[in-house]
């Protein structure tokens, strides 16, 4: 310890080391922010604690404080990525506190969302929709449907209570038309008062279900899409049907969120008529009236329906 406190009085006592440390700490005393927090705790801070923290004080002009100056927060260049500096008296010395800059906080708050929509096999852009970024004019014109449906989105969404009894949307209409795209904006809107919803892609979480009979996984998974608070069910009537899907799978799930009064939304090309015969006859040509007036019973009671016209988007991209 001797040797190590001899070479570092050595050094210091050193001309050029001298030069280099006087040059360094007109350098810092020189920042406008430094001598202001200099000024407002002059009769707390000595001379000798700036002497201790000057290496901190260096630090503290290095790093970004104005987030207007910074491209992203990919590119920020603080030592805490997101995160801004302030001097702070600790004890005897100067110190630094790194908090959230503006662009950290929204960036935290989007992922913060983000984690309360969950979705199967949804593409991601749905899950960044806005209700306020939907095209209500298609050709000049005002489209009075998709109006009608932004409205009654907004009316729930600003409604919405937990084991309020509230009816979801039957969104029916031909492909392309924005159907699935309003449910991702009716999720982000949710998502935004804490409310947590789960878009699922009905065709595809079907056939995950019937794989899952192997792995014995079915009756956990199902026991999430029952429960969740908000569900929405994308493309409801494009899954082949069978009497077992829509027996035990969609019947049951169904009825529980209609005694747990759990809203729930649906997208389809068919309005109820047509998905009435579309679940009354099976792959096999089974023919079941009674079965499929149950599911639509409780699909009615679950949601009103509001047909989406105007024309394909999809096609123009």
């Amino acid at each position: 310890m001797q040797r190590i406190n001899e070479t570092l009085s050595k050094l210091i006592n050193r001309e050029d080391f001298k030069k280099r440390y006087e040059q360094l700490k007109k350098e810092v005393l020189s920042d406008p922010e430094v001598r202001s927090f200099l000024q407002q705790h002059q009769h707390s801070i000595t001379e000798e604690m700036v002497d201790r923290s000057l290496m901190r004080l260096y630090e503290f002009i290095g790093q970004s404080k104005n987030c207007k100056q910074c491209p992203s927060l990919d590119q920020c260049k603080n030592i805490l990525k997101g995160y801004h500096p302030h001097l702070v008296v600790q004890g005897n010395m100067i110190g630094i506190q790194y908090d959230r800059c503006p662009a950290k906080v929204k960036h935290d708050e989007r992922k913060r969302q983000e984690s309360l929509i969950q979705s199967i096999f949804v593409p991601r852009e749905i899950l960044n929709a806005s209700l306020s970024d939907i095209e209500l004019v298609d050709d000049g014109k005002t489209n009075e449907s998709r109006v009608k449906a932004v409205e009654l989105a907004e009316k729930f969404v600003s409604e919405y209570e937990p084991k309020k009894k509230m009816k979801g949307l039957y969104l029916y209409g031909s492909f392309g038309v924005g159907k699935t795209y309003i449910l991702g904006a009716i999720a982000n809107a949710l998502a935004k008062k804490n409310v947590p919803s789960l878009l699922v892609y009905v065709p595809e979480f079907f056939r995950e279900l019937k794989s899952s009979l192997q792995d014995q996984t079915i009756n956990e998974k199902l026991d999430y899409v029952k429960k969740v608070p908000v569900l929405m069910l994308d493309d409801i009537g494009a899954e082949s049907m069978s009497s077992w899907l829509r027996d035990d799978i969609l019947g049951p799930i169904l009825q529980y969120r209609m005694l747990e009064n759990l809203p729930t939304f649906f997208t389809s090309n068919f309005d109820f008529q047509r998905l009435a015969h579309h679940f009354t006859y099976s792959q096999r040509g089974e023919e079941e009236k009674v079965k499929a007036a149950r599911i639509m019973e409780r699909i009615q009671y679950l949601a009103q329906p509001v047909e989406i016209k105007g024309k394909n988007r999809r096609s123009e991209t």
